[in-house]
């Protein structure tokens, strides 16, 4: 009991617990829920991200789904982003922070309001390690900004923008570019292991989109 209590009160274990539930919390699904009277998990895709939100508000309000889709992108990505940035101000270690974007990007994919239902979680993901890999992530996020809204297909613009990110973690180092420690992946913890995990459970949450890209059945929603 003793060493459960020392377990439960670390700070690190904190702020894992901490992400895990602020990235759990489902704006899509409440906004949709209490605004319309609609349970999002049971339409669509039966995903609570910005993705099935438009798709789903298409069929009820046409005129708010793009403004309603945008918010809770919005409001998903800051999950991320407040949960590294309260590990960043608590002093906890750059291996830990990247535990902490973990867990959030966990908590959206498996809600524990939702009884572990949830998102695919691209947009927590992109908030989580922005300010973590800054440089790589801004990049990602105008590659998926990009190709979703001109191949409006929010699956491959979510796998090529967290892919992109992680390949630049590679490519920047080769081009010579010296980035301080803050914002520089392998000078933080010396390894590229955590974002490419990251990127690997991207993959494995859109597996059916890839599948269904392959054989060109995947729909376009953005």
């Amino acid at each position: 009991m003793e060493n459960l209590l020392i377990f439960l009160t670390n700070i690190n274990v904190i702020f894992y617990l901490i992400g895990y539930f602020v990235g759990g919390i489902p704006f899509g699904y409440w906004i949709v829920k209490v605004c319309y009277k609609v349970d999002i998990t049971t339409q669509g895709s039966g995903g609570i991200g910005a993705t099935n939100v438009v798709r789903v508000m298409n069929t009820i309000n046409p005129s708010k789904a793009k403004k309603l889709g945008t918010g809770v992108l919005v409001l998903d990505l800051l999950k991320g982003v407040v949960c590294v940035l309260g590990a960043k101000l608590a002093g906890l270690s750059y291996e830990a922070q990247w535990m902490v974007a973990f867990t959030t990007i966990l908590g959206h994919c498996y809600s524990p309001f939702l009884n572990f239902r949830g998102g695919k979680g691209v947009s927590t993901t992109m908030g989580a390690v922005l300010l973590l890999i800054p440089v790589e992530s801004l990049i990602g996020l105008a590659l998926w900004a990009f190709v979703g809204k001109k191949l409006k297909i929010s699956s491959l613009a979510s796998i090529m923008g967290v892919g992109l990110a992680t390949l630049l973690l590679f490519a920047l180092p080769a081009l010579h570019v010296n980035l301080p420690a803050p914002i520089n992946m392998y000078a933080q913890i010396g390894t590229h292991t955590p974002m490419i995990l990251i990127f690997l459970f991207t993959i494995y949450k859109h597996w059916s989109n890839v599948l269904k890209l392959l054989t060109g059945q995947e729909k376009r929603i953005l």
